[in-house]
């Protein structure tokens, strides 16, 4: 294998890692963001559940003013039927007794409704509650351990950064700018084995000359087709090609 290609390669393989390392870390905020949001919407759940509990409360209170209300109106309208001495009065009363009676019995019955929907929603509220303090406390740790996670992948990013120059560094400034063309526009493979005269970059076919020329090993050689610089693929070089450096 040409001296150039096996650093071409081995170049290669620490930018394929830098790029991996750049795009996991590109991903970091949207994952914090994905962990914040998640605390937002328990937070939310618990207000909602809060806030529901809270209007039935107010709804029971102002059924028992009502409730007292009435039995302070029934209270009174009996004293006066005690001292009035009119007949009619005293049966427009005893209606008005009946009446205000049979609103107590509707207002209790609506009151027993909703403290019943009172107490399920307490235990909404309540896991509600207990799910946002669970939330916060996987929050943090989530948040430390993506924090974390940045840190390594920023210092092993440096380290393949440093051990690219090592590679890099000896090649000569035409044959890197031409490889790092190419990186950037096929997807990361520069330069790709050439198996059975058969490009692995594009899957093409190579005339009969760039084999030759490939597999002769004196002289970088491109595909005529992509354009990818290519080399000899031997079982020998498949460790470079995987670059275990």
């Amino acid at each position: 294998m040409l001296p150039e290609v096996e650093k071409l390669l081995r170049v290669q393989h620490h930018d394929q890692r830098i790029a991996a390392i750049d795009k996991e870390l590109a991903g970091i905020p949207l994952l914090e963001e994905d962990v914040r949001d998640k605390l937002l919407e328990d937070e939310a759940t618990q207000n909602e559940a809060k806030s529901a509990l809270q209007q039935t409360e107010i709804a029971i209170k102002n059924l028992e003013l009502d409730i007292d209300t009435r039995k302070d109106s029934i209270t009174k309208l009996k004293v006066q039927q005690y001292e009035t001495k009119k007949n009619d009065e005293f049966t427009r009363m005893g209606e008005e007794i009946v009446r205000y009676g049979e609103e107590i019995n509707g207002l209790e019955d609506s009151e027993i409704e909703l403290m019943e929907q009172a107490e399920t929603q307490k235990a909404t509220h309540e896991k509600a509650k207990a799910e946002h303090e669970e939330s916060k406390t996987d929050v943090v740790t989530e948040l430390e351990d993506l924090g974390d996670l940045a840190k390594n992948l920023k210092k092993e990013r440096e380290e393949e950064v440093v051990k690219r120059k090592v590679h890099a560094d000896p090649l000569d400034s035409d044959v890197l700018y031409n490889y790092e063309r190419l990186f950037k526009g096929k997807a990361g493979q520069a330069i790709v084995g050439l198996v059975d005269e058969v490009c692995q970059g594009c899957h093409m076919r190579v005339v009969k000359s760039t084999y030759m020329e490939v597999k002769g090993e004196k002289q970088l050689t491109n595909c005529e087709n992509c354009g990818r610089i290519l080399y000899y693929w031997t079982d020998d070089s498949v460790g470079k090609d995987m670059g275990g450096y």
